[in-house]
């Protein structure tokens, strides 16, 4: 992380016709990084729609100990995908992150599929949310001259103390109140991740790269963004479902 940063700082001392050439290359790179975000949002949609067609994996996933694979598949994913698409082959780097959001899609399918089922427009209000909210904070992060690193460990911190309070919710109080509670401060710290991480992201770019590094550092880009997409429309859409029901 350092050494991309002494990276970054020294290419923004550049004369400025190479500072125009390194713009150019940073929003060829950025476009890189949310094409491939939206390629995986999408695939994860074609999951849902798959499961969506067969009632009884649906069911499976729904209510046996798959729904337990699956999310511990996905914050297995999350720690040490990262280390597989930096470190590995470009085949290993699409493997971890084309398999990542096949698992979200197994995770949230009963889910997404029981609102579409209710109101579909429901799941596109939550979808539309999601985007507006997304690009807001992903732009701020990209335009912002604050560093935010300093508020990764917190973000961490909070991250694993969500996960924590949703599944104490699961297991054991099971209320609606704390439910939409610990969804709303999902959102709201994950919409200061997707800042964060956008900046990182931003940092990691570096002109002198080659093909391979580059396509490595775009993959690795969506995969953080796309977690945090995922995690926002999922929770934003039980906050609604909750008022709905209200």
């Amino acid at each position: 992380m350092a050494d991309y940063q002494e990276r970054f700082a020294q290419q923004a001392s550049t004369t400025t016709a190479g500072g125009v050439a390194v713009d150019e290359g940073l929003r060829s790179f950025m476009l890189g990084v949310y094409n491939y975000m939206a390629l995986g949002v999408a695939f994860t949609a074609l999951v849902i729609v798959a499961l969506g067609s067969n009632p009884a994996l649906l069911q499976t996933l729904a209510m046996g100990p798959m729904k337990w694979v699956a999310f511990a598949g996905v914050l297995g994913m999350g720690f040490f995908a990262p280390r597989l698409i930096m470190g590995g082959s470009a085949l290993v780097a699409h493997a971890a992150y084309w398999g990542y959001a096949a698992l979200w899609g197994l995770l949230i399918a009963p889910m997404v599929v029981f609102f579409l089922s209710t109101d579909p427009m429901m799941v596109m209000r939550a979808f539309m949310i999601t985007a507006v909210m997304f690009a807001a904070m992903s732009l701020f992060g990209y335009t912002t001259k604050r560093d935010l690193s300093p508020f990764a460990t917190f973000f961490f911190m909070a991250a694993i103390g969500l996960i924590v309070a949703m599944l104490l919710n699961v297991f054991f109080f099971q209320s609606e109140l704390m439910s939409f509670i610990v969804s709303a401060l999902v959102v709201l710290v994950f919409a200061g991740v997707t800042a964060w991480e956008t900046q990182m992201i931003k940092e990691f770019y570096y002109a002198g790269d080659g093909t391979a590094a580059q396509k490595q550092k775009s993959i690795f880009g969506a995969f953080m963004l796309y977690g945090s997409f995922v995690t926002l429309f999922i929770h934003i859409l039980n906050m609604l479902g909750i008022m709905n029901n209200d």
